[in-house]
């Protein structure tokens, strides 16, 4: 229990040492958990693929915050919840690397918003994307002509492909694209 306060803001600012000797320990052991189970289980959990992914990342970052700064937490329990996380990530994207149909729960797909100079006005706006947004993306490529571009794609972690027409070539990476959706995705 803590100590009485002789005033209602008194340990504001300051509690004790002893806490934040508690938070420096277990800040550090804890970081070097979450980084270990990072390293072993590979690339992909942190990779910048789509919201299903931010999602994770941001869990494991609140997990750490709870485990460093709530005393209702101890280290083992922070670190059994940081190898729950990331085993389920693991486990999620292992399922949908092997099966199709579980892979459109868990991931978006890219959306085509321009093509062959123009604006997919139904894709613009199941996307929620606006013009200036695409022609930002075209801009930043170094393209001024609208005519030099093939496409502008939405990709599934949120940023735009730009395809100019002089490397378009046949196409091959536009396959399996969304066109014509009806549903919205994240």
């Amino acid at each position: 229990m803590r100590r009485q306060a002789a005033g209602k803001y008194e340990y504001m600012l300051f509690d004790s040492a002893s806490d934040l000797w508690r938070i420096g320990l277990i800040g550090v052991l804890s970081y070097a958990v979450l980084i270990t189970v990072l390293r072993v289980s590979g690339k992909r959990t942190l990779a910048k693929m789509n919201a299903f992914d931010l999602v994770v990342t941001v869990a494991l970052g609140s997990t750490l915050a709870t485990i460093v700064l709530s005393r209702d937490v101890s280290l083992s329990e922070g670190a059994a919840a940081l190898v729950l996380l990331v085993c389920l990530q693991f486990a999620a994207t292992w399922l949908s690397v092997r099966w199709p149909s579980l892979r459109g729960a868990i991931k978006s797909t890219p959306t085509l918003l321009f093509r062959d100079g123009k604006l997919l006005t139904d894709a613009l706006r199941r996307q929620r994307v606006t013009d200036d947004e695409v022609f930002q993306a075209i801009r930043s490529q170094g393209i001024g002509d609208l005519a030099a571009v093939a496409a502008v794609v939405l990709e599934t972690d949120g940023t735009f492909s730009v395809i100019p027409q002089q490397q378009a070539g046949n196409r091959t990476a536009l396959p399996g694209i969304n066109v014509n959706s009806n549903r919205d995705e994240i």
